[in-house]
């Protein structure tokens, strides 16, 4: 019987089964699940181990790397940037950057680029992996880039390239890299355990990855498929894990807790407030999280709806019944979500990777335990 530890209230009884039966069926290596309602932590439970090998505790301070749940980070980052004048989200991406106009880009929207239209979901033509940890060249690289697809026509998923897309975007208005403006703007002032690349200090709490052994189904694979996910220089393999680590890149590289990511989640559910001051306007919120495209992905075998920068709940509702719901996941299976209409979020992080692309079990079970308790 794995032994749970956290805040259990009784209504809450069926979420703790529901954690307990991901461990026992085998599901779980360490994980931690944390609601908020209405800006209070209601729930928050974790259990099992931060290394494979079984020998350390995943402890109320293990962080968890959440590869691209880091998304909802950048977009909040973005959306805070639009609040305060820095930019529009249908300004042209190019009135910033200009060496984006290249390749017939010029008109593409900065909506357009956090909504995964651009198409430029990553590189088809052979690169050094290692130069992922190269930030103005990898953004040299998609300035130069031609569209996959006539952008704004379709949704096509940027896994890797969104975080250089938004974050260039983000530091052309702002004048700071992503990680930075989360350090100063929200990790430091309200206490908030979020990362977008990690310092050497904090490695001793991060959790050891217990990777999938299968690939997810990427559906039927073309070259959009292929650029984003399956050609070798598609990940960082190579990189030490060290220099990756310590990369700001606000796609994939988000380091977090549970507790963390729904707090955070929880001021969006909540007009904006946490811990007593307003993050983001209550318009801003409705502004972000509306719909800029709906359709069959070119990249994620789904049809997807997509906000700017945040993934909206429905059709494929992986974070419970809420229409106006959104958020995102990451790969492995972690994920972020607010329900603004309940003023519930959620935070799941977790060390052993399922193959789901979006909606992994594990998550899915909690979250709809959790609304069937409200």
């Amino acid at each position: 019987m794995v032994e749970i530890s956290g805040l259990a209230p009784p209504r809450f009884a069926a979420v703790k089964d529901a954690f307990a039966a991901n461990f026992e069926a085998g599901e779980e290596l360490g994980a931690r699940f944390t609601l908020v309602e209405a800006g209070e932590v209601v729930l928050d439970l974790w259990a099992g181990h931060a290394d494979r090998k079984r020998t350390r505790a995943f402890e109320e301070n293990t962080l968890a790397c959440v590869f691209s749940t880091t998304k909802a980070l950048a977009a909040l980052l973005v959306a805070r940037a639009v609040d305060a004048g820095k930019l529009a989200y249908d300004q042209k991406v190019a009135d910033l950057w200009p060496e984006f106009a290249q390749a017939g880009k010029g008109d593409i929207t900065v909506e357009q680029a956090l909504s995964h239209q651009a198409g430029l979901p990553g590189f088809l033509e052979p690169m050094e992996p290692s130069l992922w940890v190269e930030w103005d060249a990898i953004a040299a690289k998609l300035a130069a880039m031609a569209p996959m697809w006539p952008p704004g026509t379709a949704s096509g998923y940027h896994p890797i390239t969104f975080g250089y897309l938004a974050g260039e975007i983000f530091r052309r208005a702002d004048g700071r890299m992503m990680g930075d403006a989360l350090g100063e703007d929200i990790r430091t002032p309200f206490g908030l355990d979020l990362w977008i690349g990690l310092p050497e200090s904090e490695f001793d709490r991060l959790a050891e990855l217990q990777r999938p052994n299968a690939l997810p189904n990427f559906g039927e694979v073309n070259d959009a498929t292929r650029a984003a996910f399956l050609t070798p220089w598609a990940s960082v393999a190579g990189v030490p894990a060290a220099v990756w680590r310590k990369t700001q890149v606000p796609s994939a590289n988000g380091y977090a807790t549970a507790p963390a990511l729904a707090r955070l989640m929880g001021a969006l559910a909540n007009d904006g407030w946490l811990d007593g001051e307003q993050i983001l306007s209550p318009a801003l919120i409705v502004e972000a999280t509306r719909e800029r495209i709906r359709g069959q992905d070119l990249v994620l075998p789904f049809v997807m709806s997509w906000g700017a920068g945040f993934m909206r709940n429905p059709p494929n509702r992986p974070w419970g019944p809420g229409e106006r719901t959104f958020g995102h996941s990451g790969w492995g299976g972690s994920c972020a979500f607010a329900d603004p209409d309940r003023k519930l979020a959620g935070g799941y992080v977790m060390n052993k990777q399922g193959t789901a692309l979006m909606g992994d079990l594990r998550p899915r079970r909690l979250i709809e335990a959790a609304y069937a308790a409200l």
